[in-house]
């Protein structure tokens, strides 16, 4: 950038008269207005980027703060729940090693048996520590224990004891959680035959075996999990002096609000102090049917370390964007306030008579072409003068025309700049684009048909064996491949397409389509993502689209967005039966249109695991869901019905036999009704 001010050639002429003393003293410097304009810019520059910087910071915060939070009680909750569920499998792999010794009735000559079996289960299963069996009057025929004398034919009347009448009634029994010596936690497991004279087996089962199953949980590096049970007492932890000394846990907090809540603890108090007295991020799961709750837990100031390092670096961040912000400003704001200086001078100084004032300005922008606009009108201010005061009048009128033209070019630079810009990415897209994709399309349609007559002409050539193998195996591979290029190069075309469309009407109108081109196209979208996802997933799809259903008035994206959900639904639902079924299933997908003449009908039809009548009735309720954790939100039918029923003024309804088939049927009026759109917005 160059700023000069030079007066003109030496015969360039000044004209006293033309400034008087009060029109010069009024026109005279004023020192504090570049002030003022480069304060100003400066500030506004650093305003404006420290604001945005700040704001953008505090949001970033904010939100990372919640979703670190929430990230972290969601795996803590789901280490609670695989370690419930580890320690559920624990006892039910005791109670099935416990189950083979109560399978057989009492009799006279298997009381040694039952003895020899009792006496391997306990040295296969190292919790039992002691075993007692008990016939159906409720006697103890036998009991074998690792702490006491074994006991054969005792005759101990239990008929009466919880341990016994609980079985009986159950089948199985879990005892409340008991501590032998004030010390070790012990739990009864006992179990009833399947037939009445098969007895009851009673097991004595040390849980502080649970510890190994504790000690492998791995919650962040100081973290740690615990087992308490129905009273609040300690049954495991990492430390095992705390289970040895009978710990009471019922004091906390978070194990008072979870055996409240049914072994889940409230979000309120996702945050609690533990037994140590630490401020710590807590999550819990029930272990049922035994009546105890998992917890997890990490302390806070190791939970929240990245949210502070977040935090530190953020304010480093601004720290730094502030001082490049001053920077940038003040260096700008010398750029904008110099030239703008430079033109107040010279025109101050043009102003007041002295007409060879030239102001030289190189910054390559519009202040350089007023630079020169302010020079042209000097020259022709002097050239006005030099003919006297009768082209006066003639000078000044032509200066105010070029003056109006400059203005008047200026706006159509601008608007023909716009213009050209939007003009150009239309055609870029159009000729640079699209001719290509034609090409590659029509060309591999072509390869693929002379593949077809290639194979046609081969069939009567004389080929080995092992050659016509190679052969249809090549053509095959290089006909899929060119089946591939179509398929990728529709869906380019239909990118372009869907651009332009996009660009000529904007996105979310609703406009005349032909619903058998949407059904096929979400046809080919909903098999393409399943295969993607799964490449093993295989369906027949069978297509009766009625030529008479043809243009509908719709929202395009809304109603591919419900054929989309429905097949993927007809696609789970039929993958689903093929697992049970077997190989001699065949998964299958119908897609029908038909005309009503002021409207049209579409049926999705799959011969999935189909609807029961329970779920039927609560199917397009928002966040209502059969799938498993993870598969599904509960959304997809009820956002359906919204789309169908109240932005369309349609109908969706659905036919299904449970373990046969579903058919959701669909009509759509042909015409929307004026007040009936939303902008394409549900």
């Amino acid at each position: 950038m160059s700023i000069s001010l030079h007066p003109d050639t030496p015969q360039a002429r000044t004209l006293p008269s033309a400034a008087p003393d009060g029109v010069g003293s009024e026109a005279g410097p004023r020192p504090g207005i570049r002030t003022r304009l480069f304060t100003k810019y400066v500030a506004l520059f650093v305003a404006v980027v420290a604001i945005a910087l700040l704001a953008n910071g505090l949001f970033e915060v904010f939100f990372y703060y919640r979703e670190h939070k929430a990230s972290l009680i969601r795996v803590q909750h789901e280490q609670a729940e695989a370690a419930a569920a580890k320690i559920g499998q624990f006892v039910k792999e005791i109670e099935s090693q416990l189950g083979w010794t109560i399978q057989l009735p009492w009799s006279a000559g298997s009381i040694e048996q039952r003895r020899f079996d009792a006496l391997r289960l306990l040295r296969q299963v190292p919790a039992i520590t002691e075993l007692a069996q008990v016939d159906a009057t409720g006697k103890e025929r036998l009991r074998v224990s690792r702490l006491a004398m074994d006991a054969i034919d005792s005759g101990v009347d239990l008929s009466i004891d919880p341990k016994f009448t609980e079985a009986v009634a159950h089948k199985v029994y879990y005892g409340p959680v008991y501590f032998r010596r004030e010390s070790e936690p012990y739990m009864t497991l006992a179990l009833a035959g399947a037939r009445k004279d098969a007895g009851v087996s009673i097991a004595e089962v040390n849980l502080k075996l649970i510890w190994d199953v504790v000690s492998q949980i791995k919650v962040g590096e100081h973290g740690h999990a615990y087992v308490v049970g129905p009273e609040g007492r300690l049954i495991a932890h990492p430390d095992i002096s705390l289970v040895l000394r009978n710990t009471d846990m019922s004091g906390l907090a978070q194990v008072r609000a979870a055996q409240a809540g049914g072994g889940v603890t409230p979000d309120s108090l996702q945050e609690a102090t533990n037994i140590q007295g630490q401020k710590v991020l807590t999550a819990s799961a029930p272990i049922a049917p035994l009546g105890w709750t998992m917890f997890v837990e990490l302390p806070v100031e190791e939970a929240y370390a990245a949210l502070h390092a977040s935090l530190e670096r953020l304010a480093i961040v601004l720290l730094v964007a502030s001082i490049f912000a001053v920077l940038a400003g003040i260096f700008l704001a010398r750029r904008m306030v110099g030239p703008i200086q430079a033109l107040r001078s010279g025109a101050e100084r043009i102003g007041g008579g002295d007409f060879s004032q030239r102001i030289s300005i190189r910054t390559g922008d519009e202040l350089e072409g007023l630079a020169d606009q302010f020079n042209d009108m000097g020259a022709r201010l002097q050239e006005s003068y030099a003919d006297l005061e009768k082209k006066v009048a003639q000078r000044t009128a032509e200066l105010s025309q070029s003056l109006n033209d400059l203005r008047a070019a200026q706006d159509r630079l601008i608007q023909t700049e716009k213009l050209a810009s939007l003009g150009q990415l239309t055609a870029g897209i159009a000729h640079e684009i699209k001719n290509p994709l034609n090409f590659v399309n029509n060309f591999s349609s072509v390869s693929t048909e002379l593949i077809d007559e290639l194979n046609e002409a081969l069939r009567s050539a004389s080929l080995d064996g092992k050659t016509r193998e190679d052969v249809d195996e090549l053509t095959r591979m290089l006909k899929s491949n060119l089946d591939k290029v179509v398929q990728h190069g529709k869906r380019a075309d239909s990118i372009v397409r869907n651009m332009l469309l996009h660009s000529r009407e904007g996105s979310g109108e609703h406009r005349l389509v032909d619903i058998n081109a949407i059904v096929e196209e979400s046809l080919n979208l909903a098999y393409h993502g399943a295969r993607a996802e799964k490449p093993s997933f295989n369906v027949t799809l069978k297509r009766d689209l009625n030529p008479a259903a043809s243009a509908v008035d719709i929202y395009p994206q809304e109603i591919t967005r419900v054929l989309l959900n429905l097949i993927s639904n007809g696609f789970y639902a039929a993958a689903k039966r093929k697992e049970s079924a077997g190989d001699g299933f065949e998964p299958t997908l119908s897609a029908t249109t038909r005309n009503l003449g002021s409207g049209v009908e579409i049926r999705i039809r799959d011969n999935g695991t189909g609807i029961p009548p329970e779920v039927k009735e609560k199917m397009f309720n928002p966040f209502f869901t059969t799938k498993p954790a993870g598969e599904g939100t509960g959304l997809g039918l009820s956002m359906s019905h919204d789309i169908v029923v109240k932005q369309h003024g349609g109908t969706i309804d659905v036919n299904t036999e449970p373990g046969v088939f579903t058919e959701f049927i669909i009509t759509l009026p042909r015409t929307l009704a004026a007040e009936g759109t939303t902008g394409g917005k549900t």
